[in-house]
C-alpha cells in the first residue's frame, strides 16, 4: 500500500471548505472529512468533494450499540467514501457489525479502521478520567488487536506507535496517524505528535495533517512539504 498525505479539512462551510481546495490547481489531495464539516453541510459535502476527484477518509467516529452502528454504516456505505472510522472502545461485536453494515450488496466496501486513542488523550488522562490503568502502549496494541479481530482493516494511531501496530497486526493493516506536525510548527491541542518524515521513519501508512496546512500562509507549498517529507 503507498503512502499519502491526507488533509484534514475541519472547516465549519462549504464555502470555506471549497475555497480551500480550490487553490489546488494541479494536486487532488485525500481529504479528511470531519463531524464539523459533515453536521453543516449534511452528506451532500461528501458527494461533491468526491465529485471533485478527492479520495475521502470520512471521519465520524461511530460508537454505539451494535445493530445502531450497523444501521449507520449501511448508510455511509452509500456515499462512495474511500475511508470512514469507528472507535474500537465499542467492542469487537459492534466493529463486526459496523462491518457488515458498510459492504455493499456487490461485497464492496470503503476501508474500515478504528481509533484507539485519540492522539490528545495521555496515559495520565487516561487513568485518571477514564479509570484506564493499563499503560497506554499496551490499550492501543489490545484495541488494534480487536480490530484486525474483528476484521477491519487498520486503525487511527499515534505515529509512535505505528511501527508497533505492524508488529502485532502485520504490515497490511493500516495506520492512519493523525497527531503529525512540522518541526518549526506549534503542536497545539496534540499530546503525541511527530514530524511528516519522522512518522513515515516509524511505518505510517497515511498521516493526517490539518492546521499544518489548512492554517498555513500558502497551503498548496505546506501540502507538497508534506507529501516530499512522506511520501517522496
Amino acid at each position: 500500500m503507498g503512502k499519502d498525505v491526507i488533509v484534514a479539512c475541519d472547516f465549519s462551510s462549504k464555502q470555506a471548505v471549497m475555497d480551500f481546495l480550490d487553490k489546488f490547481t494541479e494536486e487532488k489531495p485525500y481529504v479528511k472529512i470531519g463531524m464539523e464539516l459533515f453536521y453543516a453541510e449534511g452528506p451532500s459535502i461528501v458527494k461533491e468533494i468526491k465529485a471533485r476527484g478527492h479520495k475521502i477518509f470520512l471521519d465520524l467516529k461511530l460508537c454505539d450499540i451494535p445493530n445502531t452502528v450497523k444501521k449507520a454504516m449501511s448508510v455511509l456505505s452509500g456515499l462512495d467514501v474511500d475511508m470512514t472510522n469507528l472507535h474500537a472502545s465499542g467492542t469487537i461485536e459492534m466493529m463486526q457489525a459496523a462491518l457488515e453494515g458498510l459492504t455493499r450488496p456487490d461485497g464492496t466496501r470503503p476501508l474500515l479502521i478504528a481509533v484507539t486513542q485519540l492522539t490528545s488523550t495521555s496515559e495520565e488522562r487516561m487513568r485518571e478520567q477514564l479509570l484506564i490503568d493499563k499503560p497506554l502502549d499496551e490499550v492501543v496494541m489490545h484495541y488494534a488487536s480487536n480490530a484486525e479481530k474483528a476484521g477491519l482493516d487498520g486503525v487511527v494511531c499515534s505515529p509512535l506507535e505505528a511501527g508497533k501496530v505492524h508488529d502485532r497486526c502485520g504490515k497490511s493493516f493500516v495506520t492512519v496517524t493523525p497527531g503529525v506536525r512540522f518541526a518549526d510548527g506549534d503542536i497545539g491541542d496534540q499530546v503525541r505528535v511527530t514530524t511528516p518524515e519522522k512518522a513515515k521513519e516509524l511505518g505510517s501508512d497515511y498521516i493526517v495533517v490539518g492546521r499544518p496546512i489548512t492554517a498555513a500562509e500558502d497551503p498548496v507549498a505546506a501540502y507538497r512539504r508534506c507529501v516530499a517529507e512522506f511520501v517522496d
